[in-house]
């Protein structure tokens, strides 16, 4: 299968396409319901309250290197 992007400047090509659609020779698929990795990164850090502190961030890192080095 091959995707490609196209962007409509003529209506009578949507209708065009719509009709290859209702053979079953493509599908379209709407530009909401694909998955994109920077949309979804845009989703998941929408909904985080707040950004931890740096210094949160060096305590986790510092203990998850101790532990690993103490191995």
């Amino acid at each position: 299968m091959e995707t490609v992007r196209i962007d409509i400047l003529n209506p009578k090509a949507k209708k065009l396409l719509k009709n290859l659609a209702d053979l079953d020779l493509i599908k379209i698929n709407k530009e909401e319901e694909r998955s994109d990795f920077t949309a979804q990164l845009k989703k998941l850090r929408s909904k985080s309250n707040d950004a931890l502190p740096i210094e949160e961030i060096t305590k986790e890192v510092e203990a998850v290197r101790r532990t690993r080095y103490e191995k």
